[in-house]
């Protein structure tokens, strides 16, 4: 049995791999399972491309790439990621995926009132939500939060500094009025 999507551009969260780091295949081949936007940082196209896809714009290409045929090349001044997220958001990109090892969410807030963001790396999964956020999870599913500002969560109880579990299945549901955004990290 097969299925076919019709899923118009820009409908999905394009992705960028900024860092493939230890990211595990199987869970990039799910984020790129409705053909997202590929964008790659120009360090790593080569190592995106020995995997066997398709990479639509190359970020900050070094000299004597062979880019595949229809393959975009943007370069930006200055950090990587200003370059990619307003070459997004120019493009009218609702959300983007981001791979990377290092960065932290935090470091990209200045673009969340444009653009969202779900940042991955090999073992965890960053995204920020405003209040009024609601998510169905299992018992004992854990979020880490960094508590920068104060927020009221239901089913959800505090086991350290950062680390809240889901007390019973269920919607987590998240407010709050001092801060526009919580980050939440969730385990791959």
């Amino acid at each position: 049995m097969s299925s076919h999507h019709i899923v118009k551009e820009k409908q999905e969260p394009a992705l960028y791999i900024h860092n493939l780091g230890n990211f595990d295949e199987e869970y990039l081949g799910q984020i790129l399972e409705w053909s997202p936007t590929l964008i790659v940082n120009g360090e790593i196209y080569e190592k995106v491309i020995s995997l066997g896809l398709k990479v639509d714009v190359v970020l900050n290409g070094v000299d004597g790439l062979a880019m595949q045929e229809n393959t975009k090349s943007i370069i930006g001044p200055g950090d990587a990621y200003n370059t990619v997220m307003n070459y997004l958001i120019s493009e009218k990109y609702p959300a983007v995926n981001v791979i990377d090892e290092e960065k932290k969410l935090s470091d990209l807030d200045y673009y969340l009132p444009r653009i969202n963001i779900v940042l991955f790396s090999s073992t965890e999964k960053s995204y920020a939500i405003k209040t009024g956020f609601s998510v169905w999870k299992p018992a004992e599913s854990i979020f880490l939060i960094d508590v920068v500002s104060y927020f009221e969560a239901t089913n959800l109880m505090q086991k350290d500094e950062r680390e809240f579990e889901v007390v019973k299945d269920g919607f987590v549901e998240f407010s709050f009025t001092t801060t526009e955004y919580v980050f939440l990290t969730e385990k791959l």
